[in-house]
Formats: structure tokens, C-alpha cells, sequence
């Protein structure tokens, strides 16, 4: 077993755009895991339809 890992996941979110309103988009997480446990997210981003990789940060959780 590895004592530090870093693994990429994705998972469909909802997002919420003051531009575009609701947006269900698949955002990956890579997240550094230390004895098989999350450690740390080191970054996240999502696609955009058009196909551009964006930092998930200009998008609000939408609630």
C-alpha cells in the first residue's frame, strides 16, 4: 500500500451561473490521499459544453 496517493474523480454537481441559471455539469476533483484517506483537494474544474476546461471557482454551489 502506498503511504501517499493522488487520484482524479468525477462527479456530476449541480452549479448555479448568475449568467446561465442552473447547470448540472461533471466536475473532477484530484485529491491527494494519504494512507487510503482524503488528504487534500488540490484542484477542481469542470467542462463547459463548448468543450473549454474552466477552474471551478466562477461557478456558485447552487443550494
Amino acid at each position: 500500500m502506498k503511504l501517499i496517493s493522488v487520484r482524479r474523480k468525477t462527479i456530476v454537481e449541480k452549479r448555479h451561473t448568475i449568467r446561465m441559471g442552473e447547470l448540472t455539469t461533471k466536475v473532477t476533483y484530484i485529491k491527494k490521499y494519504l494512507f487510503g484517506m482524503p488528504y487534500k483537494t488540490l484542484h477542481k474544474y469542470r467542462e463547459t459544453y463548448y468543450g473549454e476546461i474552466k477552474d471551478s471557482k466562477d461557478c456558485m454551489l447552487f443550494v
